[in-house]
């Protein structure tokens, strides 16, 4: 069985017996990994940020008044923290990653091979969605054990919050990568999102603490339904109803981005 050949900015390779879909997506994840390793600014970016903002956010949610909402600061920091693991381990670092490889000419080279072009997205996007869970392991691990938030009440919906977060963002950053001209503009382009996240979706400030009109319009928000799921996991108060509308929320978003990088994605440096 003849190898596959992939492509990437260390030259081009040759991965003996690769020709099955997982084992192209596993060359070019090993080769993306190398790529990331060498980008020292997104590889920090990516690890350590997540995992010491949530320090600086008990303090922020230890002076908010949560009598009422049925929350501790426990159930607001450990969801939280997993979403911010999203935001920067998994969308902030493959919009760089995706700019990147596009303007090196390294996503025009690889579809020239074997790899499909939905391969060459998911296979980039493997080291990132794969830092991001561990680091979202670990905090969740973390925020369970030093803020006393003990076991979920509900796991089912935990764990249907963090496979929608990580299915969500790599098409999103794939998406938002088609608005930067250059590596340097690709973090602009994530700002956007990123701020809307931070303050709207239930980061920062739980949506049981904003007013009903601005928590109703938040709720449409992509890492939202993250949010609330993994929440609703822990504390074992998320209605069925609620769980339904956080769900279709983020099928939505998922599907829309699918269907804007399947039609607008570029694969070429943008001139």
């Amino acid at each position: 069985m003849s190898g596959t050949t992939v492509t990437t900015g260390l030259g081009t390779g040759t991965s003996g017996s690769t020709t099955t879909t997982a084992g192209r997506m596993a060359a070019l994840a090993r080769a993306e990994l190398t790529l990331l390793g060498r980008t020292k600014a997104t590889l920090a970016a990516a690890v350590f940020v997540p995992l010491t903002l949530p320090f600086s956010l008990r303090s922020t949610v230890d002076q908010m008044d949560l009598k009422g909402t049925g929350l501790s600061v426990g159930s607001v920091v450990l969801p939280s923290a997993v979403g911010l693991s999203l935001l920067f381990a998994v969308y902030s670092t493959l919009v760089s990653v995706y700019a990147a490889r596009r303007e090196e000419l390294v996503l025009k080279r690889l579809r020239t091979g074997e790899l499909r072009d939905a391969e060459i997205l998911a296979g980039a996007a493997l080291p990132s969605v794969v830092i991001g869970l561990v680091q979202c392991l670990v905090l969740t691990v973390a925020c369970a054990a030093l803020l006393d938030v003990g076991a979920p009440q509900a796991p089912h919906f935990a764990v249907l919050g963090l496979l929608l977060g990580l299915a969500m963002w790599p098409p999103l950053a794939a998406v938002t990568a088609n608005f930067s001209k250059s590596v340097e503009g690709a973090q602009v382009a994530a700002m956007p999102l990123m701020l809307l996240s931070l303050l709207g979706s239930g980061t920062f400030f739980p949506l049981e603490v904003m007013p009903d009109g601005l928590a109703s319009a938040c709720e449409l928000l992509p890492l939202t339904p993250v949010i609330t799921l993994i929440r609703g996991g822990w504390t074992g108060d998320l209605g069925a109803h609620d769980a339904f509308g956080a769900l279709a929320t983020a099928v939505a978003w998922i599907v829309v981005a699918v269907f804007a990088v399947r039609r607008w994605f570029r694969w070429e440096p943008r001139r």
